[in-house]
């Protein structure tokens, strides 16, 4: 409950503040659970990557953010998984199975951490390993605009337009045979990485930030 309260009232207040558009909408599976991998440029883009549904989704999170009495009880109302960063978080992988065997949608960041620019960082394969593991799709949610709101070492943050583009899901292969595992999770980590690009460069043409050609070549 605190989930849905806090989204309509916080997404309610972006879209005016942020003129938030989404595209993709038709890319969301209506039942079944998934995996949602957005780009990543700022702390905003939790809020922002929860307009592809009404659905409560399991966000995976620093562990950081659950340092205090209040980072704890805010961010585990929110029902987020916190995450080591510095390490294989085997406990936050299986609280995220956990999420998925109950229905619920997870959340995470491809990229594990923010990144500047126009081209993603480097790829963590969490996303891939719970999608094969569990035979669930990946949704590629690219954000635009979200990191010209809060710029590094700017206390204050400013009003940028934000567009979202969901992709169309990306099925992994069959696991069934339980052969070729580290392979197929490089192989659909790699998937990822070009699609979710694709929606993150059209992200940021639609809100007036596109990369130049000779990035997008090198990416």
């Amino acid at each position: 409950m605190f989930y849905r309260v806090f989204r309509a009232f916080v997404l309610s207040i972006f879209k005016v503040v942020f003129r938030v558009r989404v595209f993709g909408y038709e890319h969301v599976p209506p039942k079944g659970v998934y995996i949602v991998a957005p780009s990543h440029r700022s702390i905003l883009d939790i809020p922002f990557a929860a307009y592809i549904t009404r659905r409560r989704i399991r966000f995976m999170a620093k562990q950081e953010l659950f340092t205090t009495w209040i980072g704890r009880r805010f961010f585990g109302a929110l029902a987020a998984i916190p995450v080591n960063r510095e390490s294989t978080d085997r406990s936050a992988l299986r609280a995220a199975q956990a999420a998925l065997t109950d229905g619920e949608p997870v959340g995470v960041f491809p990229e594990g951490t923010r990144s500047p620019g126009p081209v993603l960082g480097d790829m963590h394969d969490g996303a891939a390993y719970l999608a094969l593991k569990h035979g669930v799709p990946i949704i590629p949610v690219g954000i635009g605009g979200s990191e010209e709101i809060m710029a590094p070492g700017k206390l204050l943050p400013r009003i940028r337009r934000v567009v979202v583009v969901i992709g169309a899901p990306i099925a992994p292969p069959d696991w069934s045979q339980g052969a070729r595992r580290r392979a197929d999770i490089s192989q659909l980590t790699q998937t990822l990485r070009v699609q979710l690009q694709e929606c993150f460069d059209d992200a940021r043409a639609k809100v007036g930030v596109s990369a130049p050609a000779e990035v997008r070549q090198s990416s």
